[in-house]
């Protein structure tokens, strides 16, 4: 077998390189960005996993609020349990700390040195040198890791005799406090003080955000954790949680965004298989008659078959090893440009470095080749099954497969059917599996489609001769025609699929941005930062405006009306990300304030009324109509009294915003359960004729003399400036679909014009012989350009096609299977239609050059090879 390869075969690969290359990289892109996309993901969740660890440490539990903080009189209960050997309390919050003109943000901690190191080590302040080492317990003091040195602009290492300062704001009030030292922890910028001092500098007086626990040896968490919950005493909203329940929440939230984009990655090799398909059964099909000599001289069928294997082995190993090298240095890159985030914003203020796994290198490695030798394994069998004797004289023929078109039919019923089966652990695999089932039944019915087809366009040409020539051989070559383009309707398939996918996406979220954006000006009051895909709790949880502020903006001169919107972060499961709850102005319904889906359920009455977005559906069981008890619980409203409060789920609102949850209901109930009136966003509508930078120019204004003289205490955007951002966000988000896009149509391309090259090249003697019958050098590269045309148009259709039907499963399957929302099915013929119609003319154009260098031969050595 070894010299067969080293001879026979190497003589095919050195007199066909552009053919076998092809394949090759086709198997290479697909490695190379599944590969990248693999590494990229894992480097960023092991940089956020560590990050979560230094910042967290390793409690055996940890003690949370199910939204803001708590009472520390719940640190000093525990303290004194007996089967708590060390209690950790901590405060944090996100702030936001000036670097020159600049505000960036910054997370605050507070902690009790004096317990910490056992728990969190990398949380334990450092003092400079020369400080007085008791500063870490000396309020005014703070202590900031690299990355908060960084955004601050200041040198890694404090210079000696220097003094450092920092002002920080958490609220209305700048706190200036004296940078004393560093500390260890990775990730974002962290601020770390004196737990005390930071109480009482940042309103956190007599409340905490957490507390770790390093339980007995020996303890039970789980009968721990019951007991003090069913303790009569134990505080409403109070809960346990694993110490790794904050990354595996992030790792659990996306995972399907992994899973999708390294589906989406799969996809250049899928097409790659094809593509070995392609050009290996045009290999085996311009060797027949070698293939069939050598069987005359003792080798068997199954040795042909072994052959044939061991070339698609060796274009996979081939493919693969180069697809793993591009893929390291795709990854490296990108992880050195676009950071870890993808544009997902899971991941986000993460700088990872690039985490090399020899076990993902084996996994997509053997992908690619087993790719290859899936493409590789029908030409084998066609060179298995040659007939010896009739192909040596020229009389074999491919076999044809008459029941092709009734496997092609059950794949896709088996398709149809995968595509109605639920999730599995929150991803669709029986929807990928009804995508993969769909493609392969497509592409195994196009001998049968051409046949449709083309049997009753033929009798329109019959009186012309050149376009004749070129559906007659269309039509009777169906299985070569449909070998040719198999990579084709593969790779167009799935673009015309992501092409409608990311278009229906888009269009549902301009109309969700005209819904939820009804005003021209929007004001939020800006503190660390904002809510992101990780589930962390919003900016707006800390920062907000009191109601005579919203009273003065009312009376700005331009501004018609207002709006308000306060956000809150609800822990409703610590092994999910939290859920925002939304209390806003409703006062012309809910229908005409929210992007409901469907119709909205009257409230009962003496209950209130609350609008959950798709997620909520989906992860929490909040369906319209019924009552959401964990709202009850989590607000501490389920009291002892005769008549709780209970909330009605009325409707389910459209959320592109937030992956994880959303709960909105009025701002006056929200006002008369809580009485909390201070608001974290205004919306301005302005009065006809009003200019909007004299509005922004008095809102600032009004800023600076109600919040403590700064003007930068608010956020401005006008309506357009969020639309562009979003949409920018949107469109990062699925760049990288772009670029997929645009490999497998090249990679398809690039196969088809192989399979030209190859076939024009094995029909010189067909050739000559219409030169003998008359035909000059034109008509008959106006033949192989009518082949191409044929060809490649039958391979759009199929494309086309195939395509809509795997966008379907995409938009209404996989997307609200794997994140929870849905979407309006939106298809953009014009664009559609103008990709068919450039792989058609690429086809067209890619067959007649690859004619001329057949078409230029001596048409009498060609067909005298046959004398």
């Amino acid at each position: 077998m070894r010299a067969l390869l080293t001879t026979f075969s190497w003589q095919e690969l050195r007199h066909h390189p552009w053919r076998n290359a092809a394949a090759v990289l086709a198997v290479m892109l697909g490695v190379a960005l599944a590969f990248s996309v693999q590494l990229i993901n894992a480097s960023a969740l092991d940089e956020f996993s560590s990050a979560v660890r230094s910042v967290n440490g390793q409690p055996d539990l940890e003690v949370r609020a199910v939204q803001g903080g708590f009472d520390e009189a719940v640190f000093a209960r525990l303290a004194r349990h007996p089967q708590v050997t060390l209690a950790s309390p901590v405060v944090e919050f996100q702030g936001l700390a000036l670097a020159g003109e600049q505000q960036v943000p910054m997370r605050v901690i507070g902690i009790d040195a004096l317990v910490l190191p056992t728990i969190a080590p990398a949380l334990m302040p450092q003092p400079a040198a020369g400080a007085d080492r008791f500063a870490l317990f000396a309020p005014g003091q703070v202590f900031l890791n690299a990355a908060a040195r960084s955004a601050l602009g200041l040198p890694a290492q404090a210079p000696a005799g220097t003094r450092e300062t920092v002002q920080l704001r958490s609220g209305d009030a700048w706190q200036k406090l004296t940078v004393a030292g560093h500390v260890a922890a990775s990730g974002t910028a962290l601020a770390v003080m004196d737990i005390a001092a930071a109480q009482d500098l940042f309103g956190q007086g007599g409340r905490l955000s957490r507390i770790d626990l390093r339980l007995a040896p020996g303890t039970d968490r789980a009968t721990f954790m019951a007991a003090l919950q069913k303790s009569p005493d134990w505080p409403a909203g109070v809960q346990f949680a694993e110490p790794g329940d904050a990354a595996e929440r992030v790792s659990n939230l996306s995972r399907a965004y992994r899973v999708n984009l390294t589906v989406l990655a799969l996809v250049a090799l899928f097409t790659g298989a094809f593509l070995v398909f392609s050009v290996l059964a045009l290999s085996v099909a311009k060797r027949a008659q070698q293939f069939a000599l050598l069987g005359v001289l003792g080798l068997t069928p199954r040795e042909r078959l072994k052959l044939v294997l061991a070339e698609s082995l060796v274009l996979g190993l081939i493919g693969s090893l180069a697809g793993l090298a591009l893929g390291t240095a795709l990854a490296a890159f990108a992880l050195k440009v676009l950071g870890g985030d993808l544009g997902g914003g899971y991941f986000e203020g993460v700088a990872p470095t690039l985490h090399w796994s020899a076990g993902a290198a084996l996994l997509y490695g053997g992908l690619g080749v087993a790719a290859a030798l899936v493409g590789g394994w029908w030409p084998a069998r066609a060179a298995q099954a040659l007939p010896e004797a009739q192909t040596l004289k020229g009389l074999g023929a491919a076999p044809t497969h008459g029941n092709s078109h009734w496997l092609a039919l059950g794949l896709i019923t088996l398709g149809a059917v995968l595509a109605n089966v639920p999730a599995i652990g929150g991803i669709p695999v029986a929807a990928y599996l009804s995508v993969a089932c769909l493609l392969v039944g497509g592409i195994t019915a196009l001998p049968w489609l051409i046949a449709l087809l083309y049997d009753r366009i033929a009798p329109l040409f019959a009186q012309r001769v050149l376009p004749m020539l070129a559906v007659e051989r269309a039509r009777r070559m169906r299985g070569t025609a449909a070998v040719a383009v198999s990579g084709v309707v593969a790779s167009l398939s799935l673009a015309v699929a992501l092409t409608v996918m990311v278009a229906s996406f888009r269009d549902s979220v301009t109309q969700w941005l005209d819904v939820v954006l009804p005003a021209d000006l929007y004001v939020r009051a800006t503190s660390g930062g904002r809510g992101s895909n990780t589930g962390n709790s919003s900016s707006t949880d800390t920062a907000t405006f009191a109601p005579a502020f919203v009273q003065s903006l009312a009376q700005l001169p331009g501004v018609a009306r207002t709006g308000t919107l306060r956000t809150q972060s609800l822990q409703l499961d610590a092994t999910r990300p939290a859920v925002a709850l939304i209390a806003r102005s409703l006062e012309g319904g809910a229908t005409q304030s929210l992007p409901l889906v469907g119709t909205a359920v009257p409230v009962p009455e003496g209950q209130i009324g609350i609008y959950v977005s798709e997620p909520m559906v989906e992860l929490y069981g909040a369906k319209p109509g019924t009552v959401f008890a964990p709202l009850s619980d989590a607000m501490g409203l389920a009291t002892a009294s005769k008549t709780p409060q209970t909330f009605f789920v009325a409707g389910v609102w459209r959320d592109y915003a937030r992956q994880f949850g959303a709960i909105t209901m009025d701002a006056r109930d929200y006002e008369r359960i809580t009485g909390e009136r201070n608001v974290s966003d205004v919306a301005l509508w302005l009065a006809p004729g009003a200019a909007e930078g004299e509005v922004q120019a008095a809102v600032r204004a009004l800023a600076a003399r109600q919040g403590g003289g700064s003007a930068e205490s608010v956020e401005i955007a006008s309506v357009g400036q969020i639309r562009v951002t979003s949409l920018r966000i949107f469109d990062r988000s699925f760049a990288v679909t772009y670029w997929l896009q645009a490999v497998a149509i090249a990679i398809g391309l690039f196969g088809i014009a192989a399979s030209f090259s190859a076939q024009v090249l094995a029909r010189r003697k067909e050739f000559g012989l219409l030169v003998h019958l008359g035909f000059t050098r034109r008509q008959v590269l106006a033949v192989v350009a009518g082949e191409g045309a044929a060809w490649t148009a039958i391979g759009a259709v199929a494309g086309l096609g195939l395509g809509l039907a795997v966008s379907v499963v995409l938009v209404k399957v996989v997307n609200p299977q794997s994140f929870h929302w849905s979407m309006d099915l939106l298809v953009p013929w014009e664009r559609l239609l103008g990709l068919c119609a450039a792989v058609v003319a690429a086809g067209t154009v890619t067959a007649w050059m690859a004619g001329r260098a057949a078409a230029g031969k001596d048409a009498v050595l060609a067909v005298k090879e046959d004398w």
